[in-house]
């Protein structure tokens, strides 16, 4: 079958068994959503989440936590991973965003990566879910399971984003993300993947190896 033919199936298994793929960040605005996916740079969303109620309540937006201080800030994200730099570039981010964007979050990849802790990932997720452009963050879980099925063969994350953009439709891609992504955390674990129940096994080159390999 035709890599892409192939690619726009597995897509198609996977909405059947996730029908409403979605970030598991919990957010209400754009501008939270920017500060959730900072935040969540090798860390889980579930402790994100576990902060970010108490940090939005006091910071809903870049206005108010653009006046926020370090010593104000630090407190309610320490449990979170490198809260030290996450601090400051909530800090140095908010500043930006209400001093040259009146306190929205930009549209494009340009502008977005120019804020401090938006790499290229965290802005591909946020014109993504935001704003519904063909932009492919890519991650760990997503690295794992496009390479597991055989679609890239590279761990260079630029490269894997470049390969998936030429194989999954524009309009598919912000659905891709969050599929590739939540089933890479829940069926294609990085350790003791679920490959026997799991629903793209026929397609998947590291499952294939396994079998040949037990027998």
């Amino acid at each position: 079958m035709e890599l892409k033919k192939e690619v726009k199936q597995v897509l198609k298994i996977l909405k059947t068994h996730i029908p409403n793929p979605q970030t598991e960040l919990h957010y209400e605005t754009p501008f939270q959503l920017m500060v959730a996916v900072i935040l969540s740079a090798q860390c889980t969303d579930k402790r994100v989440n576990m902060v970010t109620p108490k940090l939005f309540e006091q910071y809903p937006d870049a206005i108010s936590l653009s006046k926020a201080t370090y010593e104000e800030i630090f407190p309610l994200i320490q449990s979170i991973s490198y809260p030290h730099n996450k601090t400051k570039h909530l800090m140095k981010a908010s500043k930006m965003l209400v001093e040259q964007y009146h306190g929205q979050i930009p549209e494009t990849l340009e502008e977005l990566i120019k804020l401090p802790g938006v790499g290229r990932k965290t802005a591909n997720v946020l014109l993504s879910v935001l704003y519904h452009k063909p932009a492919m963050a890519v991650d760990t879980h997503v690295q794992r399971v496009v390479n597991r099925l055989g679609w890239v063969n590279t761990n260079k994350p630029l490269q894997t984003e470049k390969e998936l953009l030429n194989l999954i439709e524009p309009q598919d891609i912000p659905d891709a993300h969050h599929l590739l992504i939540l089933h890479g955390r829940y069926t294609c674990k990085a350790k003791n993947p679920l490959c026997t129940t799991c629903p793209l096994n026929s397609f998947c080159d590291y499952f294939l190896q396994r079998s040949n390999s037990s027998m």
